[in-house]
């Protein structure tokens, strides 16, 4: 019998103070769940020794992949990781990120539910990484539903788990490259009734590091996501 595979997807940049600590975390949950499934961490082409670091776990961890990368961003990243994982065949794919804010531990709860995917999204209900972030992620929702048409609880959360097959269909409709993928996949999921489910996590606080994204370049992001999300309108 066929076991179900999992393929997590982690971008990291500068992130040698987490990224330890995360696959340490993360890899027992590919383990536990065994076939084909996959840890893979692409470095956003870091200045630190990030990658050096993942290439040092994975003379140990085999199902560890690392994989280097000239820096595009996040959303850049995820869709290289998403679409990575497609080409492998997974059947399921799960995107967190790599500075330790998500719980391993509140997996589980997805991949019991996994045959209802669609999309299963991590519902940041408990959050700690301060009040500047959940202003955000509420102005977000705003613009999205004047935008879409479509309600998001919560649109780019890094907790999320896909079926392989739909997804490889959801990635036509993403230009490569695009900053907030993760945002408009969450709306393309909605709209097109995708199933989409939102589960409740706690999201903690950066656990070391610094963060590369200051409120100076939300906003910038923040314009320039606008100018796409009305373009794209009419595609999604």
């Amino acid at each position: 019998m066929k076991h179900d595979s999992l393929y997590i997807i982690m971008p990291a940049y500068n992130e040698e103070k987490n990224i330890g600590t995360v696959i340490e975390q993360w890899y027992p949950v590919v383990e536990r769940i065994g076939g084909d499934s996959r840890l893979v961490i692409l470095n956003d082409g870091s200045k630190d020794a990030t990658y050096k670091k993942i290439q040092n776990y994975q003379k140990n961890y085999d199902r560890l992949i690392g994989i280097d990368k000239p820096n595009e961003g996040h959303g850049g990243t995820i869709l290289r990781g998403y679409r990575y994982a497609v080409e492998k065949g997974a059947d399921y794919i799960f995107q967190t990120d790599s500075d330790g804010q998500t719980l391993p531990e509140e997996f589980w709860q997805f991949w019991e539910k996994r045959q209802k995917c669609g999309l299963l999204i991590g519902y940041r209900k408990k959050r700690e990484d301060g009040l500047s972030r959940i202003f955000v992620t509420r102005i977000l929702r705003l613009v999205l539903f004047l935008i879409f048409g479509t309600w998001v609880k919560d649109a780019n959360t890094p907790y999320r788990l896909m079926d392989g097959k739909q997804l490889a269909k959801v990635l036509k409709r993403i230009p490569g490259g695009f900053f907030l993928s993760n945002v408009l996949m969450t709306v393309i999921y909605e709209k097109h009734h995708l199933y989409v489910e939102y589960i409740p996590i706690t999201f903690r606080p950066r656990q070391a590091g610094k963060n590369s994204i200051n409120m100076k370049r939300i906003i910038k992001i923040g314009r320039q996501a606008f100018a796409d999300f009305i373009r794209l309108r009419g595609r999604i």
